[in-house]
């Protein structure tokens, strides 16, 4: 009986954050009430999203994008950006906006944030190179922001929500906790650099446009930077030196980022409004990561992971004696779960199912959640990233362009990254 309820709440709560019917924050609370009031869940179980690290992260994002809007750092980032820049097409992809999005993901550990920060200087960049509304060169650099701070990102630990729901829930549960820099060396070459240079070419060859008519009218040179953007400067500088040494201090990068957080919403700081907690900061993510993380904790209590687990093992046949086909199902297994529902929903599914996969196939427990990492980084359609949406709205572009970009991008990787990635995997001995 508590089986069938706590599928009926997971089937509810994940059809209404794929669909979008209701907002993010609505489906968690209604969780919350629904767990807890019915008696599904002991309250400890229910609430545990709000001690992960996970959400202590995204909160830390949250207010480093409030800090980045406030102290002005990211029109001087468009600035620079600008300068930059040259005067060709490919130049603004490469040189401009897909870097610029890959690199500043280790600095602003915010999917939502990124996106907020970088279409602005996107639209600003296809203005100022004469690009029209219809034009593929205008369609092109909003891609490239939009894609760019978003896909590459999965492959660094605390840059995107999945990769966070994947790591909170794995230390709820399991107790294990995923370090920056392994995962980092782990992903990132494949799925962040190369993914980075072949998200270029596709842009490119979908959207071809000749280089502007005249060169980008840069804005002129704002100074030094102020006080509030060098402690700004210098605060972002001390999370990354940080995260990246995380294997020697084994601080979670989650209170590297509370400190900096705490920081920045100092009164005496300056680099936050005085009332940013009330009036700036959009705290909903906040509950939708609680809430995610929480059904998988309630998922793993009722054994509703092993019944599933059974179903899965009865049809494509793993067993400890074929690892590599055991790898490559899962990876298939974490796509499928990708296609109905969210990106965030892959790691809510299947974390809670990892130990009991980990023993039917024989393969370590850290092995079976990174394949979670090649399943939720590959969108097949825009509407499975929140961020993504959200991108292709305020660049007001039409479904079709991100639509061809994901279905390309997702055969590619499929076909051609996995494999290289898995042979990636074999190398630094994850297989």
């Amino acid at each position: 009986m508590q089986m069938a309820a706590v599928l009926a709440l997971v089937v509810l709560c994940i059809g209404l954050w794929a669909t979008a019917a209701m907002p993010e924050y609505w489906t968690a609370l209604a969780f919350f009430l629904i767990a807890v009031a019915a008696g599904i869940a002991p309250a400890d179980t229910v609430f545990s999203g709000f001690r992960s690290s996970t959400f202590w992260l995204l909160f830390s994002g949250i207010v480093l994008g409030a800090a980045f809007r406030h102290t002005g750092l990211d029109n001087r980032l468009a600035d620079s950006l600008t300068r930059l820049l040259g005067a060709r097409y490919a130049g603004i992809i490469v040189g401009g906006l897909v870097v610029f999005g890959v690199g500043l993901s280790f600095v602003l550990p915010s999917a939502m944030g990124r996106t907020v920060l970088v279409m602005p200087i996107a639209l600003s960049l296809a203005d100022r190179a004469g690009y029209g509304p219809d034009s593929n060169g205008r369609a092109g650099i909003l891609l490239a922001a939009a894609f760019g701070c978003n896909v590459p990102a999965f492959a660094i630990l605390p840059a995107n929500v999945p990769n966070m729901i994947l790591a909170g829930s794995a230390e709820t549960l399991f107790h294990y906790a995923p370090a920056y820099w392994p995962y980092l060396l782990l992903h990132f070459p494949v799925l962040g650099a190369l993914k980075a240079g072949l998200l270029t070419a596709l842009i490119l060859w979908h959207f071809p446009d000749r280089d502007p008519a005249h060169p980008i009218a840069a804005a002129p040179s704002r100074g030094p930077l102020k006080p509030a953007q060098r402690r700004l400067t210098i605060v972002l500088g001390l999370c990354l030196a940080l995260w990246l040494s995380d294997g020697v201090h084994h601080i979670s990068p989650a209170w590297i980022g509370l400190s900096a957080a705490l920081y920045c919403l100092w009164p005496g700081s300056g680099l936050t409004a005085p009332k940013a907690f009330n009036d700036t900061l959009n705290l909903g993510p906040l509950f939708f990561i609680a809430g995610i993380v929480g059904l998988g904790a309630v998922i793993a209590e009722a054994g509703l992971g092993a019944a599933i687990v059974n179903g899965i093992s009865a049809h494509l046949g793993f067993s400890p004696d074929r690892p590599l086909w055991n790898v490559v199902g899962l990876v298939g297994v974490a796509k499928l779960v990708a296609v109905f529902t969210t990106m965030p929903g892959v790691p809510a599914v299947i974390t809670p199912l990892a130990e009991d996969l980990a023993g039917l196939t024989g393969l370590p427990l850290t092995t079976v959640l990174m394949t979670e990492v090649l399943g939720f980084s590959n969108i097949l359609l825009p509407y499975q990233s929140p961020p993504l949406l959200v991108a292709v709205q305020l660049a007001a572009l039409k479904m079709g362009p991100p639509t061809r970009l994901c279905l390309s991008l997702f055969a590619v990787t499929a076909f051609f990254l996995t494999p290289l990635d898995l042979l990636w995997w074999r190398l630094v001995g994850m297989l």
